[in-house]
């Protein structure tokens, strides 16, 4: 399953763990592949950079480069499609989420972002919050649950 998260998802995941974690993990296990673009990588390193991180990054015992560089690893850079028009205008940073899956051929958008989820789907693109992913990227086992 090819996925893009959004900048609210990996920041969660990273200094908060849950459920955004639980996506990043399955990128590391490869049982999805994680696009970025240079805009969303750009966007990731303004964020955690705000000093109202500072101390919930050193507690985790890491750096915005540290963190930077492993998200890196786990994502393939793809060039943004170009947008018709603006899709969302109230933020154009959520239109760099559906470029960044336009040009990744992407099947699902992970974010917490409320005008992303609103959307429910972009051009066949699901937009869900990470709970709804998991299930998604890991659905339970049919013999599991008749047997439960």
């Amino acid at each position: 399953m090819r996925v893009v998260a959004d900048t609210n998802t990996v920041v969660s995941a990273f200094l908060w763990g849950g459920p955004p974690a639980r996506v990043l993990a399955s990128a590391r296990a490869e049982r999805i592949a994680l696009f970025s673009s240079a805009a969303l990588i750009a966007e990731l390193e303004d964020v955690l950079g705000r000093e109202k991180f500072t101390a919930r990054i050193a507690r985790a015992g890491s750096s915005v480069p540290e963190l930077l560089a492993g998200y890196r690893t786990l994502t393939t850079l793809v060039r943004p499609a170009t947008l018709a028009a603006p899709v969302i205008t109230r933020d154009p940073d959520d239109d760099h989420v559906l470029a960044c899956a336009l040009g990744a051929a992407a099947e699902l958008i992970v974010t917490r972002d409320r005008d992303l989820l609103d959307l429910g789907t972009f051009q066949h693109i699901r937009i869900v919050p990470a709970h709804e992913a998991l299930a998604l990227i890991t659905p339970s086992d049919p013999e599991q649950s008749s047997t439960s």
